[in-house]
């Protein structure tokens, strides 16, 4: 399979870990939209947010909580933070691997 987080979660492709779990992975998006942009991933490969929910609904459950278990590792929890996950094209997602976005570190538009 020639997935881009599927090769950061094996190891073959280098990438800034802040959190390496069981079933998530958290590491630095390489092109930051916040001073905070972290991605947490499941270690196996869904195509999309939609995908794991139906799959594997408790997974989804643990990418939040990882997620905000970064948050406040990263000293970010008691300003706040965003996750956000992009669903298909349209929906902007680039990378088709599941995955949340975690935005924080500023005050995030709308």
């Amino acid at each position: 399979m020639d997935c881009l987080f599927c090769k950061i979660v094996s190891g073959d492709i280098p990438a800034d870990v802040v959190f390496d779990g069981e079933r998530t992975l958290a590491f630095r998006d390489i092109a930051p939209k916040a001073p905070v942009h972290i991605l947490v991933v499941p270690k196996v490969h869904y195509p999309d947010a939609a995908t794991v929910a139906a799959a594997d609904p408790a997974l989804v459950g643990e990418l939040i909580t990882t997620a905000g278990q970064v948050a406040a590792d990263q000293g970010v929890s008691e300003g706040g933070y965003r996750m956000i996950f992009n669903t298909g094209a349209d929906g902007g997602q680039t990378v088709f691997h599941a995955h949340l976005h975690l935005l924080a570190g500023t005050k995030l538009p709308w």
